[in-house]
């Protein structure tokens, strides 16, 4: 049995803080400022965006990947700022085996510790399993990113393991990978509850 899953579904989610909708080519000026001023927001990812090149080329991989229908990346905005505060992607998307990775998630230095991530969390969360029926939402983070595996670990999270020597980065390093997941039992049983207590 497949997953409900459609790379040509416009996926568009929202509650009273953010608003979730599919990447376009148009959102290049909306993420510039980042790519432009904040490039340690790219420190521990394999696939950086620093400089106007550079979101370019990270904007036309992933939207590649969508028409493959191996990716499906959004725009996050902040309805409390008004702005554009990030992006996020499913990605690794298998629907035979009802399964999906939440990553390539960044925010802007000032959108990091509010409580958006866990609001955006909670919605992409609601649609692989409510929606899409994935029985399996995986996440992966270089093993050193403390930040982003404190964040996973507080929406309820398992951690699995270490892959070891993993990726190469741009600057020719190797990053060990920590693996994590929430099964869709997991999700009905508790973590939806308390993830909810938390927004």
């Amino acid at each position: 049995m497949n997953s409900k899953f459609s790379p040509e579904a416009d996926y568009i989610l929202e509650d009273d803080w953010v608003l979730i909708r599919p990447l376009t080519t148009d959102d290049y000026k909306n993420l510039l400022p980042f790519a432009l001023y904040e490039p340690n927001t790219w420190k521990y990812s394999p696939v950086g965006a620093q400089g106007a090149d550079g979101l370019r080329n990270y904007m036309d991989i992933a939207l590649k990947a969508k028409l493959e229908g191996k990716e499906y990346p959004f725009i996050i905005y902040d309805k409390k700022t008004g702005e554009y505060a990030g992006s996020t992607r499913f990605y690794d998307i298998q629907p035979v085996n009802q399964a999906l990775e939440i990553g390539y998630t960044w925010y802007g230095e000032k959108f990091r510790g509010t409580g958006l991530n866990k609001h955006c969390k909670f919605l992409l969360l609601q649609l692989a399993f409510e929606e899409l029926d994935m029985k399996r939402v995986g996440f992966r983070a270089d093993a050193r990113n403390e930040r982003s595996i404190a964040a996973m670990k507080s929406i309820g999270c398992t951690v699995e393991g270490i892959i070891r020597s993993h990726l190469l980065l741009p600057d020719g390093s190797r990053r060990d990978s920590i693996l994590l997941s929430i099964l869709q039992h997991e999700w009905q049983q508790e973590v939806k509850e308390k993830l909810i207590a938390k927004l």
